[in-house]
């Protein structure tokens, strides 16, 4: 017979059994939760989970027994995504279904739902991965006891992200040609624009009155300046008959004053100073137009209003309201007829061509001041090497010393052209950051739609979004050649996919005219609204353009893979393989075929 000491060892050693027993018989968690699992269901719509610009929206719905329903607890379900080959882990939310928090399921007696919508970053380290739901109950009363389910379940995979299937084709860059002569004198044009209704000079982002303050202070001998302003005809402008001429008062007392406090080599009483005004005239107006990218239908709408309709000047600005593309003169027509310019005629000391050479690697040595060559042989000086790192350099100096337009786009178009040289992923969106900034600033110096173009797209491939969306707009509503016009809104189109702007991405394509990209584009957003059909009439006209493509393929595959066609997906997939090795690799881990990848025929066109 054990002796008393063993007994009590017995008795103590299984005490915390005793004890979880009783507390689990008296808990109603465990079976609360049993009965939840059991009938649970969990969807997410869309699935697979799809990016929306740098976001992963999707709306998640579980379904439960109601007679899991117990009072002082709760029963949830826990979402979570992992993701990096399982080795990180984000909390997401929980579906919870406490009073207030879900409604009865019309279709099926005795279940309830649960719905609630989520988003997650949409950040390359987390494609692919898993999405993944388990159940927990809980009381609801402070530091009550919590009991999870020991299995999670997979929900949904992600992500797919359309914008990483856009297509952006690049324009070819060039430096601007440079040439030296010792004639040096000309005349300089700045176009200044006003806020609406506004005859004050702005100094923000936007306007040349930096570049009118530096062309005041180089203090070249100036002989004649030309001042004109006028209006746009929106009402807040034409409704003020005196707006141009203030506008025109205040350029000339701008310009006089900083003559007056910076320049040593000019004076006010020197200068002739001549002042133009416009009035209600639709001259400019109708200039902007016909160049513009409206059609030639729409362009002499607009024409045969102002010059043929009867009417006073504010009654054929409200005829142009009836126009369907109304917003399109408002947006992009009318800021800028909100102007003013200033044109300076100046002459300054002669150059001759045997001294270029010699100076600028004085320069640049440092054993010369760099006043001692012209904007314009400094920047010739860097023709002379074939080195982008030096042309760098050239045009670094050129554009800190004159903040000319033209030494701002060749160091911008110089540092576009290292990025495209660079391995490394953030050096080049360095690159392309320093070259906006410099597109920019020549932008600004000297506004045209090809050089707020040019701001935009290094913008666009720095991942600057916004800045490039700007510049953008900016570049359609200085308007200009239709080709250029055209490519800005193709790649306007590109970068509204991207940050999940679909609306407005189908809008700039139907003004981008005919392309590749704008084809392949407007293909994938068609794919992503369901219009199979539509989708594989873009990727055909794409194929049209070019039959060695491979991607218009692959498209035609996904869209397939939609309609459930598995014929013509692996018909379309065999062909984008052949012409593009790579494909096969992507393919395999495409979650538009994640229901296919294991099937015969899906490894079949796979195949070299």
């Amino acid at each position: 017979m054990p002796s008393f000491s063993t007994r009590k060892r017995f008795f103590l050693a299984g005490l915390p059994s005793l004890l979880l027993a009783l507390l689990t018989g008296c808990s109603p968690l465990p079976a609360m939760l049993k009965t939840a699992e059991a009938g649970r269901r969990v969807r997410v719509e869309p699935a697979p989970l799809t990016a929306v610009g740098e976001s992963v929206p999707f709306e998640a719905t579980a379904k439960a027994a109601a007679k899991h329903l117990h009072k002082g607890a709760v029963y949830e379900v826990l979402l979570t995504y992992r993701y990096d080959h399982d080795l990180r882990l984000d909390t997401v939310g929980r579906l919870s279904f406490a009073p207030g928090e879900f409604t009865y399921d019309d279709s099926v007696k005795g279940r309830l739902v649960s719905r609630r919508r989520f988003t997650i970053p949409n950040t390359p380290q987390r494609s692919p991965g898993q999405l993944l739901a388990r159940g927990q109950v809980r009381e609801l009363k402070p530091r009550g006891k919590v009991l999870t389910a020991t299995t999670e379940t997979l929900v949904a995979r992600g992500i797919a992200d359309p914008a990483r299937q856009v297509v952006l084709e690049d324009t070819l860059l060039a430096l601007l040609p440079e040439t030296v002569s010792n004639v040096t004198s000309g005349t300089r044009i700045l176009p200044l624009y006003f806020d609406q209704g506004q005859w004050f000079i702005r100094s923000h982002l936007g306007t040349n009155i930096a570049a009118l303050e530096d062309l005041i202070d180089e203090n070249q001998h100036t002989q004649r300046v030309l001042i004109a302003a006028g209006h746009s005809p929106d009402s807040l402008d034409a409704h003020q008959p005196a707006l141009a001429s203030k506008r025109v008062k205040m350029l000339l007392y701008y310009y006089k004053q900083r003559v007056k406090g910076f320049s040593y080599l000019n004076d006010v009483e020197s200068i002739k100073f001549d002042t133009l005004s416009y009035h209600r005239s639709w001259e400019l107006f109708l200039n902007q137009v016909q160049h513009s990218v409206l059609k030639p239908t729409q362009q002499d709408s607009v024409v045969s209003i102002i010059n043929d309709m009867p009417g006073t000047f504010a009654q054929k600005e409200k005829a142009l309201h009836q126009l369907s593309y109304f917003d399109y003169l408002e947006d992009y027509i009318y800021p800028v007829l909100r102007w003013g310019t200033v044109a300076v005629t100046y002459t300054a000391p002669p150059r001759y061509d045997s001294e270029v050479y010699i100076l600028s690697k004085k320069i640049l040595a440092k054993e010369a001041d760099v006043d001692a060559l012209t904007p314009e042989e400094l920047r010739y000086s860097a023709q002379l090497t074939p080195l982008l790192a030096e042309k760098q350099r050239i045009y670094e100096l050129a554009a800190a010393s004159t903040a000319r337009w033209e030494a701002f786009y060749n160091l911008g178009t110089v540092l576009a052209l290292r990025a495209a040289k660079e391995p490394s992923p953030r050096v080049v969106q360095s690159y392309y950051h320093r070259a906006a900034v410099n597109f920019t600033l020549a932008a600004h110096r000297h506004p045209t739609a090809e050089l707020f173009y040019r701001a935009a797209s290094a913008h666009h491939h720095a991942g600057e979004r916004l800045e490039a969306l700007q510049d953008y707009d900016y570049a359609i509503k200085l308007g200009g050649d239709r080709d250029i016009l055209r490519k800005v809104f193709s790649d306007k189109a590109a970068l509204e996919i991207q940050v999940g702007q679909p609306d407005q991405a189908l809008t700039s394509l139907r003004l981008a005219g005919p392309s590749y990209q704008n084809y392949m584009n407007q293909a994938l957003l068609l794919t992503q609204r369901g219009a199979y059909d539509a989708a594989a009439a873009q990727y055909q006209l794409a194929l049209d353009l070019r039959p060695q493509a491979a991607a218009p393929h692959y498209g035609l595959a996904v869209a397939a893979a939609r309609r459930h066609d598995e014929a013509t997906l692996t018909t379309e997939l065999r062909q984008a393989v052949r012409l593009n090795h790579d494909l096969a690799t992507q393919a395999t881990e495409d979650l538009e075929f994640q229901d296919y990848v294991q099937r015969p025929a899906f490894r079949e066109a796979l195949k070299l």
